[in-house]
């Protein structure tokens, strides 16, 4: 029998601030693990938001496959803006309890597609323990009443969720008594990771799960607040709760005894000063941003916009190609993506490359020096994949470096940090693995690679969805 497996997702760490950690002693618990294990550096998916980022952690597919597009998006079936909590402004603006219904049970249950499986699923199926604790993508064979009381009549949301065996999620779903904390009490302090922290404690001394994501996303909080490079303590914390894994092992040579263990990030942040609007560049039109109480009829564009990338959607049938170009030179735009003719265009500063997936790779036309390089790693893949989705804008917009978009309440990070852009300080991010008898992730490790990972360790046969690369190509 292998060992069991935890994947720990630090939310928001980039790989220059784990390193300089790692590198000024100020992370016991991720240094032991750095020296008894291996790292690279890999890329996340795109939009590289949280919600899209863990799903594809989940499903071990990119946004076409598992169909979550952005942090907040144009439902077409319905003809409602979904927002899953861009910020609290966002979600009052959008309507707060369908916002929460949205980001808590309806992402998981009715947005993400039934057909890309969860490796909580999948390892259900195999007759394994599985468990997570506070991860957002989190659907898996086992029912979990909901703890709360709910309302009758119209207000009733869900009675219940499908999660993995053992499932916490911020105290509103619990599985076991374990005797942890609220969860959201004091984030500036950590209280989520400490949540995590004393439940994580609790399962390991009971040895009781094959399979848990851990999810940390107190850092990711203070980064947005602070800044990349400067949210140390919060780091320190989410490093302390890894540590009450392995002290909850009997100690470190005892942990990698009996886990194998993987540390990485969702996506990476960058430093922001600068806030544009995305519905500018479309104010001579009919533009319905989701508010509550308005209606998208008679309007022409949707535009959906938050952290640093956006999505702008057709309503009159009017081409993506004439959307991008209303945005060449609209302050904050980097990059304007959109399909034509069964391809995808990058376009930039009026310039174009235009590239499709074949059996050699990639094809590609036009200035291909536009995406490839180290600026948008893995960039063909990525785009290409956000286009196919189905719940994707005509056009998917990715913020310059300093900048990024007002979301629906009119907030932003200007001062602090932000992410969702195709540049690498967006996607690069730390993975860090212990435990496995041979360096479990290649060099150019993807996000995608780790649902597949973790089947393929208890033996389990990856499903189709689970690819983790479009192609050979760039």
């Amino acid at each position: 029998m292998p060992k069991k497996l935890v994947l720990a997702v630090i939310d928001g760490l980039t790989p220059a601030m784990l390193e300089r950690a790692l590198g000024e002693g100020r992370l016991p618990a991720l240094s032991f693990l750095r020296e008894a294990g291996s790292y690279v550096r890999g890329t996340t998916t795109f939009p590289s938001v949280t919600p899209v980022c863990l799903t594809s952690i989940a499903t071990g597919a990119h946004p076409d496959a598992h169909h979550i597009p952005h942090l907040v998006w144009y439902h077409r079936r319905e003809r409602r803006v979904v927002e899953y909590g861009s910020s609290f402004s966002a979600v009052r603006a959008a309507g707060a309890r369908r916002s929460i219904r949205d980001s808590v049970f309806a992402m998981t249950h009715e947005h993400v597609s039934p057909q890309a499986l969860t490796a909580f699923e999948a390892l259900d199926d195999a007759g394994l323990e599985t468990a997570a604790i506070n991860f957002t993508c989190y659907r898996g064979r086992t029912r979990h009443p909901i703890k709360l009381p709910l309302r009758s009549g119209r207000n009733r949301w869900y009675e219940a969720a499908y999660g993995p065996r053992r499932f916490f999620f911020f105290n509103l779903f619990e599985s076991d008594v374990t005797g942890a904390p609220l969860a959201i009490r004091s984030r500036p302090e950590g209280s989520v990771d400490a949540y995590a922290a004393t439940i994580g404690r609790w399962l390991v001394t009971r040895d009781g799960f094959d399979f848990l994501v851990f999810y940390l996303p107190d850092y990711d909080y203070a980064s947005h607040i602070s800044g990349p490079d400067a949210a140390m303590q919060a780091l320190e914390r989410a490093d302390a709760a890894v540590g009450e894994l392995v002290s909850a092992a009997g100690g470190p040579e005892a942990f990698l005894d009996r886990y194998a263990i993987v540390v990485c990030s969702d996506h990476g942040q960058m430093h922001v000063d600068r806030v544009a609007r995305l519905q500018d560049s479309f104010d001579d039109l009919g533009v319905f941003t989701g508010r509550r109480g308005t209606v998208a009829d008679g309007s022409d564009v949707v535009v959906t916009a938050s952290n640093r990338s956006g999505m702008v959607y057709a309503l009159d049938g009017r081409p993506g190609r004439e959307l991008a170009e209303r945005l060449d030179g609209a302050p904050g735009v980097d990059l304007a993506l959109f399909l034509e003719d069964g391809a995808a265009i990058a376009r930039k500063e009026r310039t174009e490359v235009r590239f499709a997936p074949d059996e050699n790779g990639w094809a590609v036309s036009g200035d291909a020096g536009i995406l490839v390089g180290d600026e948008y790693p893995n960039a063909f893949e990525r785009v290409w994949c956000a286009l196919a989705c189905p719940n994707a804008g005509e056009v998917i917009v990715s913020a310059a470096e300093g900048w990024e978009f007002e979301d629906l309440g009119g907030r932003h990070h200007a001062g602090g940090g932000s992410h969702g852009s195709l540049l690498a300080g967006d996607s690069t991010i730390p993975m860090l693995a212990a435990g496995f008898d041979d360096p479990p992730l290649p060099r150019d490790a993807r996000i995608t690679d780790l649902a597949p990972l973790a089947l393929s360790h208890f033996g389990v046969q990856p499903p189709p969805t689970m690819r983790a690369r479009v192609s050979a190509g760039v």
